[in-house]
């Protein structure tokens, strides 16, 4: 019966999140990044949230995966730098100062090989200046298919992007490769 109950949540779960972008149901959250030794704020991290309307504020561990398993993630990743660049965008036009918006990009995301597009396309329909862009990418994602991941990263840092490898000692740690990864940031 547990096993049943719960094939029916997860089931329930995948219906509903296909329906989040389109119902307006999915929000950006900005989490401040500030410098230490100067207590400056140097930008902020994009969080992602699902106001479900009956579960409420669903955390991301209960959605995400769920995301990755049914490929939804590409087109919630699409939709978070859509939203996140739009808003970035507009603080920097006002003349906020606000830093570098940091996005996470999903193995999922990064692996299918389209991630280049989308970033163009966000950066294109917010007219962000891509200097203040930083997309974060697990280590997994980019040793997984390490010798065309090198290409992908050194095509987005042309575009002018800052790269973090996120989660960095939890996978391969290949110092070999690290060398020859584009990266602005190690995230440990």
């Amino acid at each position: 019966e547990d096993l049943t109950q719960s094939s029916l949540t997860r089931f329930k779960m995948k219906t509903d999140l296909r329906h989040a972008i389109e119902r307006d149901q999915l929000r950006v959250f900005l989490q401040p990044q500030f410098s230490l030794k100067t207590g400056q704020r140097l930008g902020a991290e994009v969080l992602v949230r699902w106001r479900h309307p009956e579960l409420g504020l669903v955390p991301p561990a209960s959605f995400i995966p769920i995301a990755e398993e049914t490929g939804l993630i590409v087109a919630l990743g699409e939709w978070v730098q859509q939203a996140a660049c739009g808003c970035w965008a507009e603080w920097a036009f006002a003349g906020l100062n606000p830093g570098v918006l940091s996005i996470n990009v999903s193995g999922v995301e990064f692996r299918r090989g389209k991630i280049e597009d989308t970033v163009r396309r966000a950066l294109a329909a917010s007219r962000l200046p891509p200097e203040l862009l930083e997309l974060e990418i697990t280590e997994s994602a980019m040793m997984s298919q390490a010798e065309q991941s090198i290409e992908v990263l050194h095509r987005l840092r042309a575009m002018g992007i800052s790269l973090a490898i996120d989660d960095f000692g939890t996978g391969y740690s290949s110092l070999a490769y690290l060398k020859r990864l584009p990266l602005n940031k190690l995230k440990v």
